[in-house]
């Protein structure tokens, strides 16, 4: 069997999703190749994209998301808000949906709700948004108490985070919607996404859509590579493998250093053919690079060093890339990146890197 190392790999992962060269690409374009950028952070989103611009677009992530809206903001992979292209959100939340870790006695316990109150909250938040508009938090929760009754949901729904929205969203009751202001808002997809297929769809053909394009900006990669991404391990194996024989027309098998991984058969001989990279780049918080390999990768990031890249609280830091890995982490200091270096880097390439990212925070 062909055989690639990792070093290879991290080269074609870089220039796949346009950091080693960045590219005249628009936010759809990157969101799409990316299988998703993550958005829990906002400004972290809008850097992720910038860095892969050669061009700096202002304004073009709102844009997307709010007058075009080939851009949805919702909750997806790992259960992170994400943004998705509008033309292909559904597949991502049918496999999403399939973790039903709310059928989970330890979710109940830690939650306060059981899957006949989020049947409940589905169906009065539905309601609510059937005429199209756009509800607040607190709105919503009044929508949904008036409908059912129930003093019960209300507690629930007034905690943070979201956790009880997130099954709607993955369910295809609600997205994010146009921010009232400092507060956000949630919309029904099917009114405010021309784009919307709605759901359900086929769960096959869902998961062929999600697993190439997983594969396709961070492949080679294993089923539980790929699941590690999108549920945290969450899933049942058999459900996974089942994904990926669905998938299978249009993959490949390759090794990574002896251990067997699936591409994508259109981009196996350009893998194979891909020298090492050499170049220093800057990622932002959040990053999707990190987040498609996770931080327990040890061919990505030194095991001694993953508590500083995923830090407590969730936080995933800035990273900086010598030849793929990650060589170091950084912070914004006075508009500047200040970085903290692993190891050695070569100071040329660093220095013009800093440059580029202190151009893109200002």
């Amino acid at each position: 069997m062909t055989s690639v190392t990792w070093a290879q790999v991290l080269a074609w992962r870089m220039r796949r999703q346009f950091i080693d060269v960045p590219g005249d690409v628009s936010t759809v374009d990157i969101a799409r190749r990316l299988a998703g950028v993550q958005a829990q952070v906002p400004s972290a989103a809008e850097l992720a994209v910038a860095v892969r611009q050669a061009t700096l677009r202002r304004g073009e992530v709102a844009s997307a998301v709010l007058d075009d809206r080939t851009l949805v903001k919702t909750w997806a992979m790992r259960g992170t808000l994400h943004l998705l292209p509008a033309d292909e959100v559904a597949a991502y939340l049918v496999l999403c949906a399939a973790v039903r870790n709310w059928e989970k006695a330890t979710w109940q316990r830690n939650f306060g709700a059981t899957p006949a109150d989020l049947e409940a909250i589905a169906g009065a938040a539905a309601e609510a948004l059937a005429g199209g508009g756009a509800l607040t938090r607190e709105e919503l929760t009044t929508a949904v108490v008036e409908e059912t009754g129930s003093r019960h949901l209300a507690e629930v729904l007034g905690s943070g985070w979201g956790t009880l929205l997130k099954p709607l969203a993955w369910w295809g009751v609600l997205c994010y919607g146009p921010p009232q202001g400092t507060r956000v808002t949630f919309t029904a997809p099917e009114h405010w996404l021309p784009a919307w297929k709605g759901l359900p769809m086929l769960r096959d053909e869902a998961a062929r859509t999600v697993v190439h394009s997983y594969l396709g900006a961070h492949g080679p990669a294993t089923p539980e590579m790929f699941d590690n991404w999108l549920m945290r391990k969450g899933n049942r194996k058999k459900d996974v493998k089942g994904w990926f024989d669905a998938a299978a027309d249009g993959l490949s098998t390759i090794e990574v250093e002896g251990v067997p991984m699936r591409v994508l058969e259109e981009h196996r001989d350009e893998l194979v053919d891909t020298a090492p990279a050499t170049s220093v780049r800057l990622l932002g918080a959040f990053d999707q690079y990190v987040l498609g390999a996770g931080t327990s990768a040890l061919y990505l990031i030194p095991a001694e060093r993953r508590a500083e890249v995923s830090r407590t609280g969730g936080w995933i830091s800035p990273v900086v890339l010598h030849e793929g890995r990650v060589a170091g982490v950084w912070e914004a200091k006075d508009g500047n990146p200040a970085v903290t270096a692993f190891e050695d880097l070569p100071a040329g390439p660093l220095e013009a890197e800093r440059d580029r990212l202190g151009r893109l925070l200002a």
